[in-house]
């Protein structure tokens, strides 16, 4: 299995009406990109100006369907790179994220995710993401905010992300743990905390407990998604 390097890492990230931020999401992946790797956005049909101002940081702008599973799946398609990672808009990585993550790959790992920290005004914030870090490491399910990585082979093995409007971070680390445990690196990404501060921090907790649940309980994701719009 040869070792992978940055030039063979594709950086995926869904969008949606983000032209809040993305400059600044683009702008922090650009020592990466000077060490190699490419940046995809995929866009879900935006109505501000997104796609306008990604342009000029992104090595592709393309369009697909809305749905996060769908716009993963669609930069997956473009071929690029033999190591994807799937990188929320509102979610910045740590200093060297290709470094670490081709490493964890180099040792044999197939897939992986990173630590996560969420920014935020609330202090529970900062125990939400203590308790999602621990639960996937004695789980081996990563969330989409933990900046899922995995070697191409593993993402076509499991058939990529399921087309499911909600879970569908769970759903492939389900098929990709068959595959092995994950890489859990201690590096952390950190991703915003807006949705928890807009719906209340332990009302979004509780939320997201019960629709976890529910979908281990064989619920459809189609329903769940619904409930949590």
């Amino acid at each position: 299995m040869p070792l992978p390097t940055s030039s063979s890492l594709c950086i995926v990230v869904p969008v949606l009406n983000e032209a809040q931020g993305i400059e600044a999401t683009l702008r922090a992946l650009a020592p990466v990109r000077q060490r190699g790797a490419r940046v995809v956005l995929v866009d879900g049909g935006s109505q501000d100006d997104t796609l306008a101002l990604a342009r000029p940081s992104a090595d592709a702008v393309i369009v697909s369907p809305r749905g996060r599973s769908a716009q993963m799946n669609a930069g997956a398609a473009l071929g690029w790179g033999d190591v994807l990672l799937f990188l929320h808009a509102d979610t910045t990585l740590p200093e060297r994220a290709d470094v670490h993550l081709l490493k964890a790959l180099a040792q044999g790992r197939a897939w992986g995710r990173f630590d996560v920290r969420i920014d935020g005004r609330p202090r529970m914030l900062s125990v939400v993401a203590m308790m999602m870090n621990l639960r996937s490491r004695w789980t081996g399910i990563a969330t989409g905010d933990q900046a899922l990585f995995m070697r191409r082979e593993a993402y076509d093995q499991v058939g990529g992300f399921a087309p499911q409007p909600l879970m569908e971070d769970i759903e492939i680390s389900k098929r990709l743990r068959v595959l092995g445990a994950p890489a859990c690196l201690r590096e952390r990404v950190i991703t915003s905390g807006r949705r928890w501060e807009q719906r209340g921090v332990w009302r979004t907790i509780a939320l997201m407990w019960l629709l976890r649940w529910r979908y281990w309980r064989g619920e459809s994701a189609h329903v769940l998604a619904e409930d949590y719009r």
